[in-house]
C-alpha cells in the first residue's frame, strides 16, 4: 500500500516550514521571518505510531494577492491540496483569525479532503486559550493547538492525521499485479515508452517538455500477465522550472514511485547521463525500489564497438550508489529491445520479493566468514552469530553479532556481495541491519 500524502498549507508566515522541519525531525525547509521564503514545496517521509506517510511543505496561500510569486505559490499549494490525502491547515494564534484564513478555509472545503485545523505558536495553552476558540469560526472542525518552535502538541496533531489513513492489513503482502513507474527528466521519451509497452497510443506524446502533468496509470497485458504502467511528469532542475505546475511534478513522481514495484528510469542516450538523472534515481533508490535503467533514443546515437561499454561505465560512475540496477539500451521510437523490458521487469520483481530460508542463508554466511575473516579492533574480533531475512521489497536482513561497532562498512558490503552472488538480487537494493544478540527492536 502506498504511503498517504499529507500536505501542510496556510497563508504565508504562520510557521508551516518550522512545523514541517519539527515533524520530520530535521531542518529541511528554509525557515525565515520573511513571508514567501518557501517558494517550492519540499517532501519528506515521516512515521507516527507505525504509520508511514509523506509530508509535503508548501508556499503560503494568498488568495487575492496580485503578486506573481505569491500567485504561483497559491497555485502550487492548490496542486498539493489536490494530490494530498490529508491536509494540515496552519494558522497563527498570535495574529489571530484574519480574512485570508477564512478564504483558505473556503478553498479547503471545496477540496472535500480531510482537513485538520492546526493553530500554531501556542507556547502557553492557558495564555492563548480564548484566542484558540476564535478559530472555530472557520467552520472546519476543532482546532489543534501546537507550538512548532517548542515542538509541543504534536501528539494530538499526528493522532488526528493518522485517524484519516486507511486501515492497513499489517500483512507483508505482495501484489500479484506488477506496478511499473516510468520516471526521468522531461522529454526523454517516458510517454513514448509507455505507449510502446502498452501497444497502443494511450498517453499524449509531445516534444514540449512537461506535457505530462500528472501520473497516469495504464493497465496492460503482456503474454497473459497484467501490469500497471505509471507515466509521470518529467522532473526538471529548479533553474529550468518556469511553470509552477512543474514544481509539483516531483511530488507526483514521488507518489508514483511509492506505489510502484519496479521503476523504469529513462536516460536520454543522445544527452548522456547527468547529475539530474542521479537526483531522480535517488528518489527510487531511497524508497528501496527495484530499478531498471533504460537508456532511450539509442537508435539516434552514433556508435562504435565500445559505445555501450563507455556509456555503461559513465552510468555506473554517475549512479554509483545503485550498482545493483540493470541497464538496457532501447529505442521507444523504433521499438528496439523494448520487447525485452517486460522480461527484465519480471526478474526484478521476482528478486525483490525473494525470501531465502534462514538455514540456507546461514550456510552462505558461514562460507563467507570462512573465506574472509571478520575484522577486529584493539584485539577484539567481530563474531557473527547468524542472519535472517525480515522483509521483502526490498529484501532486508538482520545480522546478529557480538558487537555491532566492530562491523565495518567494508565487511558489511562484502557479505552483501556474497549474498547477491548466491541468490541473484540483481535489480533490487538489499538492506542489512546489524544487531547485537538479545537486542530488541527486530521485526
Amino acid at each position: 500500500m502506498a504511503k498517504p500524502l499529507v500536505a501542510i498549507v496556510g497563508r504565508p508566515n504562520v510557521g508551516k516550514s518550522t512545523l514541517f522541519n519539527a515533524l520530520c525531525g530535521e531542518k529541511i525547509s528554509i525557515v525565515s521571518d520573511i513571508p514567501g521564503v518557501t517558494r517550492d514545496r519540499i517532501y519528506a517521509d515521516c512515521e507516527w505510531l507505525n504509520h508511514r506517510f509523506t509530508l509535503i511543505d508548501t508556499g503560503g496561500i494568498e488568495p487575492d494577492n496580485g503578486d506573481i510569486i505569491l500567485s504561483e505559490m497559491r497555485e502550487q499549494a492548490q496542486i498539493a491540496i489536490e494530490a494530498a490525502d490529508v491536509i494540515i491547515f496552519v494558522t497563527d494564534v498570535r495574529e489571530g483569525l484574519v480574512a485570508t484564513d477564512s478564504e483558505v478555509a473556503a478553498m479547503l472545503r471545496k477540496s472535500k479532503k480531510p482537513v485538520i485545523l492546526c493553530v500554531n505558536k501556542v507556547d502557553s495553552y492557558e495564555k492563548f486559550q480564548n484566542d484558540i476558540y476564535e478559530f472555530y469560526n472557520l467552520g472546519i472542525g476543532d482546532p489543534v493547538p501546537v507550538s512548532a518552535s517548542s515542538m509541543s502538541g504534536f501528539g494530538d496533531l499526528l493522532d488526528r492525521v493518522i485517524s484519516y489513513f486507511p486501515e492497513s492489513t499489517g500483512a507483508d503482502e505482495v501484489d500479484t499485479i506488477t506496478k511499473i513507474a516510468v520516471i526521468g527528466k522531461p522529454n526523454v521519451g517516458k510517454s513514448s515508452l509507455v505507449n510502446r509497452l502498452a501497444g497502443q497510443k494511450r498517453v499524449i506524446v509531445s516534444d514540449i517538455a512537461g506535457t505530462t502533468r500528472d501520473a497516469v496509470d495504464t493497465t496492460v497485458h503482456y503474454h497473459g500477465r497484467p501490469y500497471i504502467l505509471i507515466d509521470t511528469a518529467g522532473i526538471r532542475r529548479k533553474s529550468k522550472i518556469k511553470e509552477n505546475l512543474e514544481r509539483y511534478s516531483i511530488i507526483r513522481a514521488v507518489s508514483a514511485v511509492d506505489r510502484a514495484d519496479v521503476i523504469l528510469l529513462l536516460i536520454d542516450g543522445t544527452e548522456g547521463v547527468t547529475e539530474q538523472d542521479a537526483k531522480i534515481a535517488g528518489i527510487a533508490h531511497e524508497q528501496g525500489k527495484g530499478i531498471l535503467i533504460c537508456v532511450n533514443k539509442w537508435d539516434a546515437v552514433e556508435k562504435d564497438n565500445s559505445s555501450v561499454k563507455k556509456f555503461t561505465d559513465k552510468v555506473r560512475q554517475t549512479l554509483s550508489f545503485m550498482p545493483y540496477a540493470d541497464i538496457m539500451f532501447i529505442s521507444a521510437k523504433t521499438g528496439q529491445r523494448v520487447d525485452q523490458v517486460y522480461e527484465r521487469i519480471d526478474r526484478i520483481k521476482e528478486n525483490a520479493t525473494r525470501r531465502v530460508p534462514t538455514g540456507v542463508l546461514n550456510e552462505v554466511l558461514a562460507e563467507a566468514v570462512s573465506m574472509q575473516q571478520p575484522p577486529s579492533d584493539k584485539g577484539r574480533r567481530l563474531k557473527i552469530f547468524y542472519m535472517t531475512q525480515v522483509a521483502v521489497q526490498p529484501p532486508a536482513f538482520v545480522i546478529f553479532v557480538n558487537d555491532k561497532k566492530l562491523m565495518h562498512f567494508s565487511y558489511s558490503r562484502y557479505i552483501e556481495n556474497q549474498v547477491r552472488e548466491a541468490f541473484d538480487f540483481s535489480g533490487t537494493p538489499i538492506h542489512f541491519m546489524i544487531r547485537e544478540r538479545g537486542e530488541e527492536g527486530v521485526s
